[in-house]
């Protein structure tokens, strides 16, 4: 499975990006796919989650409310909408997959086989 992930960029404070992480290679679909973020220094840190199958969501308490994960099963795409954005969102966002068949949402880096090579996003404030 090779994952891209787009959408990233520079927005000021309050404002919105949406990211994508288009899945290609093997099948997603009865699996899951999560959002982690990384700034330099730190370990990567989980934002969302999804599972592909059932819809069924998991967001770190920083986000709530803010972002919004999602999937086109059809474009085996996952999409990461971030909302009223502030400066402490600024990182480097990686989208990651698991295709083990599962309806749990995976919070943690090790559940997940595949990654993307990240896009940076910069809020300015």
């Amino acid at each position: 499975v090779q994952l891209v992930e787009s959408g990233g960029g520079l927005v000021q404070a309050g404002g919105s990006l949406r990211l994508s992480c288009a899945a290609s290679g093997r099948s997603i679909s009865s699996g899951a796919m999560g959002w982690f973020r990384q700034t330099p220094g730190k370990e990567r840190e989980f934002v969302a989650a999804i599972s592909w199958r059932t819809g069924r969501t998991n967001y770190a308490d920083s986000v709530k409310g803010r972002f919004t994960i999602s999937r086109d099963n059809a474009k085996n795409t996952g999409y990461l909408q971030m909302n009223s954005l502030r400066p402490e969102d600024t990182a480097s966002y990686y989208c990651a997959a698991a295709r083990v068949s599962t309806s749990a949402v995976f919070i943690t880096t090790r559940e997940y086989e595949y990654w993307g090579q990240g896009t940076q996003v910069t809020v300015s404030s």
